[in-house]
């Protein structure tokens, strides 16, 4: 359990459950996609969701995982609406693929919840020849996002409601280097540091949502780019790490987050009427956080877009 919980101006804290943050709350007739909802805080996500009433789609990489924890959450939640479709965030044409065939079907789409990360593992390069951390944590998503936002443009516009984009980061970002992030490292192996390189890629979450909050606001569209972090918690996140899964296993259950805790953030942003039309905010503990003042780097934001985009547009 999670030691300081004090209560914020939302009227929850460190310690608040997903189910807490979300109760009363009706998700009826809203859509959402969840990637990374096979483990971690995004099975709870997922969960939690459906029991407000909102059509999930887990987008996952593994869909034998997958069709089990839409099975888990139908048992515990009769009548829930939930789909399983493929997508891995390292491969940009798995990302195209999903789009293509999520915006072929005709659904709606309201909620976009960019959960999935990798964290601290060995140097590896994507099909795309991309450090897989930034590969995975930002540039999937950031492709995924761009290529389902007309969707989400019109879903709003046809159903009236606000459209929210929610980019799960965490507090990494703290410990990149001063100019934030090193766009000439991105391939470059004995350079890499793999805490460093997680670090980056979580800055990327939060600038990417920045500056698509800006964006957003200057083509008028009822749609909010959001961030947060959503604590420490007891998740397999840290299996690449020995040393630091160890420590998190020993003392895990002290200091860290539960998984229903540690879901409760994303759940809220997502979900909650607090939130509505707030944009371009970094969220922690269910309520407004204070993120590095790297965050707030607009230039950079920018040069991150126009870098993905290059990415993105070259593959």
């Amino acid at each position: 359990m999670w030691f300081f919980g004090s209560k914020g101006a939302s009227g929850f804290s460190s310690r608040s459950t997903a189910e807490e943050v979300t109760h009363g709350v009706d998700g009826t007739g809203l859509t959402a996609i969840v990637t990374g909802a096979s483990s971690g805080i995004g099975v709870e996500t997922a969960r939690v969701l459906a029991l407000r009433g909102v059509h999930v789609v887990m987008a996952v990489r593994n869909t034998s995982a997958g069709a089990k924890v839409k099975e888990d959450i139908i048992n515990q939640v009769p009548g829930a609406k939930v789909e399983v479709m493929e997508l891995d965030l390292s491969s940009m044409e798995s990302v195209r693929k999903f789009a293509s065939e999520y915006i072929s079907s005709g659904r709606p789409l309201n909620i976009l919840i960019n959960n999935a990360g990798i964290m601290a593992c060995p140097f590896m390069l994507s099909k795309d020849n991309v450090e897989l951390q930034f590969a995975t944590n930002h540039l999937g998503h950031f492709l995924l996002t761009n290529l389902l936002l007309d969707t989400m443009k019109n879903t709003s516009r046809e159903s009236r409601r606000e459209g929210r984009i929610v980019n799960v980061s965490s507090d990494a970002h703290l410990f990149t280097y001063k100019e934030g992030i090193r766009f000439d490292k991105i391939t470059d192996e004995p350079s890499y540091s793999r805490t460093t390189a997680y670090a980056e890629s979580k800055l990327c979450n939060i600038l990417h949502a920045n500056e698509l909050s800006e964006q957003l606001k200057e083509d008028e569209v009822n749609i909010t780019a959001n961030s947060l972090h959503p604590g420490g918690i007891m998740t397999n996140l840290f299996h690449h790490s020995g040393i630091i899964n160890g420590i998190v296993q020993a003392v895990g259950k002290y200091v860290l987050k539960s998984v229903p805790q540690g879901a409760a953030t994303t759940c809220y942003v997502a979900l909650h009427p607090q939130v509505g039309g707030a944009t371009g905010e970094y969220f922690k503990d269910s309520n407004i956080g204070k993120p590095s003042s790297c965050t707030k780097d607009s230039d950079l934001a920018k040069k991150l877009w126009e870098f993905s985009m290059n990415l993105t547009n070259s593959s």
